[in-house]
């Protein structure tokens, strides 16, 4: 991180806090994710004594001093809740000593550079875990412009996270109305041992022309491009969403050895592996051309109009309950192989019903694309808007 004569030493602007939860007055127990946000603890609390975990105030930030097991990234957080929150003994708190000088908002701009990632990585040392102590945070250079600059760049980095937030509100509307319709049209009030007439059980591999899942290029990571085909991977793929965080690209040659697993534009896509395993969406067009791993597995419908209808099916808490029971049963790891797919028992409705649907639900999947669409654009936004720091 070069020192430009009008960087200045972080530690020069903060300073470590560490208030304990002595009197058991706080109970919101939160964690820190790579993502940089401080998000509910899933930690197994049971006999725990509270009393030793660290008091967290608003605008003050919580860091992870391990780094070898972040990949690539610093978990370090700025708290923005309203009232205080505690956080594990082994983060360490700290917070900017002179807001008129430092705002914790430009500060954490700064923490969310991939450059900033770079230079604490580079600066982590250690034998069995590396770590970024204190010191190094302390060392970190950065441009600090006078506040009425900061304050601006701050308001417009927050208008573009509102304008995402907001779309992922209407994102969430968008999948809880789809979800809402099919249970209505074929969980609610359906008896499987009396179903209407032209309805049957059935299996998902009745409705598919293509089950299959990739691999991996020759060099993993490292043969990976900056540009080419994108390589879908199970970090992509989650419950009706696809994540483009760390999306990979492959060049033409690399693609051509996985054109058995070319996707197509109302392909699902199916983690077949490891803990992210059943979760499922539909490919977004917009990142077409593409292929997937042996992690993720293709399930091309043979019909356009059951599309949205298999993913719902795949997504129900009785299916997904199913599929992940499959998975525990595999001899080294969490697993569901092609045949189990393919042999899944469903629901199978008169197709004219399953017209019906796709007609209802078709322009709630392309209305949430296109905002999905608009929030790639604001994401790409904010990365601009980071990369200018380094320029103040």
């Amino acid at each position: 991180m070069a020192k430009k004569s009008n960087y200045k030493r972080l530690g020069d602007y903060i300073r470590q806090v560490d208030v304990r939860n002595r009197n058991l007055a706080v109970d919101n127990l939160l964690g820190l994710s790579i993502s940089k946000q401080f998000i509910p603890s899933i930690a197994n609390t049971i006999g725990t004594d509270m009393a030793n975990y660290k008091v967290v105030q608003p605008r003050q930030f919580g860091y992870v001093p391990v780094t070898s097991r972040n990949g690539d990234k610093i978990t370090v957080a700025l708290y923005d809740g309203d009232k205080p929150c505690i956080i594990s003994q082994a983060y360490i708190v700290f917070e900017v000593t002179d807001t008129d000088n430092l705002l914790p908002e430009y500060l954490m701009m700064w923490f969310r550079r991939s450059e900033f990632d770079r230079y604490a990585r580079f600066k982590s040392h250690g034998s069995a875990r590396e770590v970024f102590e204190w010191d190094e945070m302390c060392d970190v250079m950065l441009p600090v412009p006078l506040i009425e600059v900061q304050r601006k760049i701050v308001a417009e980095y927050q208008a573009v996270e509102r304008r995402i937030e907001n779309n992922r509100r209407l994102i969430a509307t968008l999948e809880s109305t789809a979800q809402t319709i099919y249970r209505q049209m074929f969980v609610d009030n359906i008896d499987p041992e009396n179903l209407p007439q032209g309805w049957r059980m059935g299996t998902i591999g009745e409705f598919c022309s293509k089950l299959a899942s990739g691999a991996t290029p020759s060099g993993g990571k490292e043969s990976y491009k900056k540009y080419g085909v994108a390589l879908i991977r199970s970090m992509n793929v989650h419950d009706l969403r696809f994540v483009h965080d760390e999306l990979a690209k492959i060049d033409d040659a690399q693609a051509d050895k996985l054109k058995n697993v070319i996707v197509d534009e109302n392909d699902i896509l199916f983690n077949i592996t490891g803990v992210s395993v059943a979760r499922c969406c539909k490919v977004p067009y917009r990142i077409l051309p593409a292929r997937v791993n042996q992690h993720v597995m293709i399930i091309r419908p043979k019909y356009e109009y059951t599309s949205e209808f298999l993913l719902l099916t795949l997504l129900t808490n009785e299916n997904k309950a199913a599929l992940l029971g499959i998975s525990d049963g595999g001899s080294t790891r969490e697993a569901i192989t092609k045949k189990d797919i393919d042999k899944f028992p469903i629901l199978i409705p008169h197709f004219d019903i399953l017209h019906e649907f796709h007609s209802k639900v078709e322009s709630l999947f392309c209305y949430k694309e296109q905002i999905e669409q608009e929030n790639q654009l604001f994401e790409n936004v904010l990365s601009l808007l980071l990369t200018k720091l380094s320029k103040l």
